[in-house]
This record gives C-alpha cells, sequence and structure tokens, in this order.
C-alpha cells in the first residue's frame, strides 16, 4: 500500500544551493510533520524516488538521517514508514514537549519585542481562521509556525532541535485525529501565551505552553489505539 495521499511536491533541486539530498530531506521531513505521509503504511523507497522525480541515492539520504530523526522506521525489503504511536508513546512525548518546549517560551519572553509579539499575534490570527474554516493542513503547518516563531527568540539550538524532533513524531498522528475530531475540538493557549509575553511575565509564558501542549494532545492519548 502506499501511504502518500497526493503526488508529493518536486523538490527545488538547485546544484547552486543546497545538495539535493539535503533538500529531499526537508520536503519528506515536511511531509512528515504535517500528516501527509500516514502512520503506520510502508513506502517504498522507489515510490518515495518517482514521486519526488529524484534520484536513488539523496532518497536513501535522507531517509538514513529521518530513520535517525525517529521520524521513520525501515521495515525491510526497501521499505519505510512512519511509527505508529502508543498510548504510552504519546505520554513520554507530552512529558518530554512540556519540559523542553516549556523552558523554550520562557528563555523567549525577555527577548522579543512588541513588533516580535504581533507578528506571533498576526500567526495566531490567520490560525484561528483555519479553526473555523475547519482548515486542518492550514491548522498543522500554521501552529507549528506559531512554536517555531516562539522558540526561534530563545536562542537555544540544542533544545530547539529537541522540540523539532519531537514534532517529527507526533505530527503524523496529529494529522490523523485533526481529520477524525476537526479542528473544532482541539483547545488554544496562543492566547494566554500572546498576554504573558506582553506582560513580560516569563513563568506564565511558560505555564500557558505546558497547556496548550497537554490539552493540545489529550486526543492523541485518547485515539493511540487507533490510529
Amino acid at each position: 500500500m502506499d501511504l502518500i495521499k497526493n503526488k508529493a511536491p518536486k523538490p527545488n533541486i538547485d546544484a547552486g544551493k543546497r545538495p539535493a539530498h539535503e533538500q529531499v530531506y526537508h520536503t519528506l521531513k515536511s511531509m512528515i510533520m504535517f500528516g501527509e505521509l500516514v502512520p503506520g503504511q510502508p513506502v517504498t523507497i522507489q515510490g518515495l524516488t518517482d514521486s519526488l522525480g529524484v534520484g536513488m541515492t539523496p532518497v536513501r539520504e535522507a531517509i538514513r538521517r529521518l530513520i535517525s530523526d525517529g521520524a521513520l522506521v525501515f521495515q525491510g525489503n526497501r521499505r519505510v514508514s512512519v511509527p505508529l504511536l502508543s498510548s504510552g508513546d504519546v505520554e513520554q512525548v507530552i512529558f518530554a514537549r512540556i519540559a523542553i518546549e516549556s523552558e523554550l517560551s520562557r528563555r523567549s519572553t525577555a527577548k522579543m519585542s512588541a513588533s516580535d509579539i504581533d507578528q506571533l499575534e498576526s500567526i495566531d490570527q490567520q490560525l484561528d481562521q483555519m479553526i473555523a474554516d475547519g482548515d486542518v493542513n492550514g491548522y498543522l503547518h500554521l501552529n507549528h509556525r506559531f512554536h517555531e516563531t516562539l522558540y526561534a527568540h530563545a536562542d537555544a539550538p540544542v533544545l530547539s532541535d529537541l522540540a523539532e524532533r519531537l514534532w517529527l513524531r507526533f505530527g503524523p498522528s496529529l494529522r490523523v485525529v485533526c481529520g477524525r475530531f476537526g479542528t473544532q475540538s482541539l483547545p488554544d493557549r496562543h492566547k494566554d501565551i500572546i498576554k504573558g509575553l506582553r506582560a513580560g511575565d516569563a513563568e506564565k509564558v511558560a505555564k500557558a505552553t505546558a497547556q496548550d501542549i497537554e490539552q493540545g494532545m489529550e486526543l492523541m492519548i485518547e485515539s493511540a489505539s487507533d490510529i
């Protein structure tokens, strides 16, 4: 069974820019994070090569990195898949996300200017529209952009890298849950995060981030056995 729902966008490979394997890596990473690859269903390396319109070597190198990231698992016979998450897996991801992302939020608070916060609020307003429209794909991309934009100000590359790896782990399953229950069921503590930022209250921002993570992933625990 092919787990690519639609033909993947071809990477914009330019010999004068990033190497082909690096561009393929980022393309596959995005496909995984936003649920274009369905958890549990295998895909062939040849299928990915054909879908992306690139050579076998950059696909293999990108897959090797994504397996190292925990975003893919090797199934044998030249097949890989996005791992299925058990309820225990999700609980561990929640624990790790709260610890890491709360600290990123805390560190970002003192370093964000008023215009930085305005930018974050603009993203959140767009996110609200995606929720109202029931646009799952738009929600997933903007929700990630909100958190990525917030954490970018923390100046903590090690923590940011760990957070990104965790998003790769739960992103595909979150897509399934959103598709099943819709965007209206997803809580949003982003307003509390923004209020805390404007007040310069790092602990309030960290607490709101933790609540956003915990509440936003509760449905994943409930649904883990069915994903």
